[in-house]
């Protein structure tokens, strides 16, 4: 398979070499800039000569960086051997399912969610298993759903909060039914796609996998700097591996990529030791931003819109305009020259709706509505 986001992309760039003026929030990448010394502390990694490999799991101070980190937002110890760096936070899926992916088993996945989880797991010749996420929930799921779902065929669970594309968060008390459920399948490994995990709205507080003790030996944490601080490009994070698959991932990276670029490390390293200021700033305007698109969203002709409560995603319901999905992206850009995402570019369940990615100055969201508002009337 692949994103829609990146076709949608392509076209929106074909219509802008065209003449026309396209209005973008339909790519999740934050439009801000990575933080200057972030920058810089890259440019002083090529200038001092990290030109050569680094260790497949990644360089020993930016693995110590990231168990210092999580320690203090999350208040769990873990072991540096057990991060491994990776160039994005796709090979994190890839490697999570091809270990445990081969035909005659089932892998869980949110739908609507991310659509490299279903491509991967049907690449790897497993069953997907959609978690069917609503919004009457706000897009988190129901624990006892889950659980009512596993089958001794049942391999792996995947989850993601907050959630692409849906914006949603999982509840606290789920996750808490969720795993003490877990309890009484060992046969299941989870991994837990937390690469918003900074992205929280309305006082909330994430809530990692890693916080429960009776997981410990079964969670793959995914995480990064792709979108905290501003660094799509520069195609590098991480994961958490238990102690029984750490060698298995380090030895796919060995084959897979062999390293990640040093010059990336030495700035994720920055990052995570350097000010957060630039960060805290990004994520209020994001907020700010949410509250925006959320009212602007309700107020357009026949179209509702959960509340956003992470990322920088909003997915209204836009099934009472009588249009499809794909026919709401395709009038939205092709007439109004605002680039979206049909709700099923991310699963059979995303009929109905579209995501909004806000990651976008507040003026052009505003300008995004007014031009869509006469597409609807």
């Amino acid at each position: 398979g692949t994103e829609s986001a990146f076709v949608v992309l392509a076209r929106a760039h074909a219509l802008a070499a065209a003449g026309k003026e396209i209005i973008n929030l339909g790519i999740g990448q934050p439009d801000f800039r990575t933080p200057d010394h972030i920058v810089q502390a890259g440019i002083r990694a090529l200038e001092n000569g990290h030109h050569g490999y680094t260790p497949a799991n990644g360089l020993p101070a930016l693995r110590e960086a990231v168990a210092e980190d999580i320690y203090a937002r999350i208040d769990v110890t873990v072991n540096p051997d057990n991060v491994i760096i990776v160039p994005g936070g796709k090979p994190t899926m890839f490697f999570a399912v091809l270990m445990f992916g081969e035909p005659g088993v089932e892998i869980m996945y949110p739908n609507p969610g991310f659509p490299i989880y279903e491509s991967m797991i049907r690449y790897s010749g497993a069953t997907p298993v959609p978690i069917l996420l609503r919004e009457e929930t706000g897009f988190s799921f129901s624990a006892k759903a889950v659980l009512a779902k596993i089958t001794p065929n049942t391999r792996l669970i995947i989850l993601n909060s907050p959630s692409n594309p849906t914006g949603g968060v999982v509840d606290e008390a789920e996750l808490d039914l969720l795993a003490k459920g877990l309890e009484g399948h060992t046969h299941v490994a989870i991994l837990s796609d937390e690469i918003y995990s900074h992205m929280l709205y309305g006082g909330r507080k994430h809530k990692s996998l890693l916080t429960y003790p009776n997981l410990k030996d079964r969670v793959i944490m995914l995480d990064g700097w792709s979108k905290t601080y501003a660094m799509t490009g520069w195609r590098i994070g991480y994961a958490v591996w238990p102690e029984t698959m750490v060698e298995h991932a380090t030895r796919l990276c060995v084959n897979d990529h062999s390293c990640v670029n040093a010059s990336a490390q030495f700035a994720a390293l920055a990052a995570l030791k350097g000010p957060q200021d630039e960060v805290h700033e990004m994520i209020e305007s994001f907020d700010q931003r949410r509250k925006t698109i959320v009212a602007e969203l309700n107020n357009l002709p026949n179209v509702r819109c959960a509340d956003a409560a992470g990322a920088f995603y909003a997915f209204p319901n836009v099934a009472e305009t009588g249009l499809s999905a794909k026919e709401a992206q395709d009038l939205f850009l092709e007439k109004g020259g605002v680039a979206t995402i049909a709700g099923t570019s991310f699963g059979t369940n995303g009929e109905g709706f579209v995501r909004f990615s806000y990651a976008n100055s507040e003026e052009n969201i505003i300008k995004a509505m007014e031009r869509i508002r006469p597409l609807l009337a």
